[in-house]
C-alpha cells in the first residue's frame, strides 16, 4: 500500500522498532517525522533515511513537545515508550508506569491537532499471566474491559500498555479519530539491543561466555516474531482498522529459550563447556505464543520469517556491528542498560 504525500510521525521512532517502521514508510513515499528522546534509541538507527525524514528530540510527556511533534501530520504511529527486556520491567516499575502519562499525552495532543489516524504499539503483556503457565494460545478476547475481572496484565509495564489501549478507544469514542491497537509479541531482529531476550542470547555466545548464563531453566516458551513482520503488522493496522479493535502481531510456536541457545551455537559454531541455568532470576510468564485469527481475518497478516531466517539476519547483524573484545568487557552492562 502507498502513503504517498502521507505526513506520518512516528513516536519513538530511532528505536528498535521504530526505525524499521519509519524506513518502510520512506520506502511507501510517507513524509515521515520522528519524534524521540534518543533515551534508548540512537541516530544511528535512522542512518538509511536520515536525508528524508525530519527529527525532533524530546519527551512527550511534556505537552508543548507533544503538540510540536503531532502539528501538521495525518497519521501516528505510538511506538516511544519506558521499557526494556525482562530484567528492566521487573527492576523499574515506576519508569513502565509513566507511560500511562506519555500516552495520554500524545493521544491528547494528537486529537487537538486533527491527525487522522492514530496506532498503537501495544504489547503481548496484557494478557493475563495466569493463563500462560500452560500452552493456551492467546487470542484477543482473553483481555476484556466489560467483564469484572477481565484484566491481569503483567507487571506494571503490562498495565500501562493495557491502559494505553483503553485510553484510545476513549479517545475514538470521544472525537471519532480512527484508532488501532497491534500487540507486540517479542519482538527480535536488528538493531535491538542485548536486554531482550534474543540478542542477549547471542551477546553471550559472541563474548564466548563460560558458563553460558539462561535466565530460569530455559523451558520457558516465546513466540519471536522478527521485526519485518511486525512493521507490516503495523502497517496495515494504520490502514485497515479504525475502531480502536487490539490485533495479535505474533507467531503461533512456542520457542524455548534453550532451542534459542542451541540454534545460536550451530550458527554461531560455537559452545560452552558448561550451561547455568538460573532460576532465581526474573522470566515472566510459563508459556507465550499468539493466535492471529484475527489479524489474518482482518488486515490478511501472516508472520512470513521462520526462526531461522530471522535469527539468521540478526546474528549476522550484530556480529557485523559489534566489536567482540568491546562485548566481551562490557557484557555485564549490556545487559542490563536500557
Amino acid at each position: 500500500m502507498s502513503f504517498e504525500g502521507e505526513r506520518v510521525l512516528v513516536t519513538g521512532g530511532a528505536s528498535f522498532i521504530g526505525s524499521h517502521l519509519v524506513e518502510d514508510l520512506v520506502s511507501r513515499g510517507a513524509e515521515v517525522r520522528v519524534a524521540d528522546d534518543f533515551s534508548s534509541g540512537t541516530d544511528d538507527n535512522l542512518a538509511a533515511v536520515r536525508d528524508d525524514i525530519e527529527v525532533v528530540s524530546g519527551n512527550l510527556k511534556y505537552k508543548e513537545f507533544a503538540d510540536e511533534a503531532t502539528e501538521g501530520i495525518d497519521r501516528v504511529f505510538h511506538l516511544a515508550a519506558d521499557h526494556g527486556g525482562r530484567g528492566y520491567i521487573s527492576n523499574y516499575p515506576a519508569n513502565c508506569a509513566t507511560n500511562m502519562a506519555l500516552d495520554n499525552t500524545v493521544f491528547e495532543a494528537a486529537v487537538e491537532n486533527g491527525v487522522e489516524k492514530i496506532t498503537f504499539a501495544s504489547s503481548a503483556c496484557t494478557y493475563p499471566t495466569d493463563i500462560q503457565q500452560e500452552k493456551h494460545r492467546l487470542k484477543e478476547d482473553m483481555v476484556s474491559f466489560d467483564e469484572r475481572g477481565g484484566a491481569y496484565a503483567d507487571e506494571t509495564y503490562g498495565w500501562a500498555k493495557l491502559m494505553g489501549e483503553r485510553s484510545l478507544q476513549a479517545f475514538h469514542e470521544q472525537y471519532g479519530v480512527d484508532a488501532s491497537a497491534v500487540r507486540i509479541f517479542t519482538a527480535y531482529g536488528p538493531r535491538e539491543n542485548e536486554t531482550h531476550a534474543i540478542v542477549a542470547l547471542i551477546a553471550k555466545a559472541y563474548a564466548e561466555q563460560d558458563p553460558y548464563q539462561i535466565w530460569g531453566d530455559g523451558e520457558q516458551t516465546r513466540n519471536f516474531t522478527y521485526v519485518s513482520d511486525i512493521v507490516s503488522a503495523l502497517v496495515l493496522a494504520n490502514e485497515k482498522i479504525t475502531d480502536a479493535t487490539p490485533v495479535n502481531a505474533g507467531i503461533p510456536e512456542y520457542i524455548s529459550i534453550n532451542e534459542v541457545a542451541e540454534a545460536i551455537f550451530d550458527y554461531i559454531g560455537w559452545e560452552p563447556d558448561e550451561i547455568n541455568r538460573m532460576t532465581d532470576k526474573p522470566v515472566g510468564v510459563r508459556h507465550r505464543a499468539a493466535d492471529t485469527t484475527r489479524a489474518e481475518e482482518l488486515l490478511s497478516w501472516e508472520p512470513e520469517y521462520s526462526l531461522e531466517d530471522g535469527m539468521a539476519e540478526t546474528i549476522d547483524w550484530y556480529v557485523k556491528n559489534r566489536d567482540k573484545a568491546y562485548v566481551q568487557k562490557n557484557l555485564e552492562t549490556l545487559l542490563h542498560e536500557r
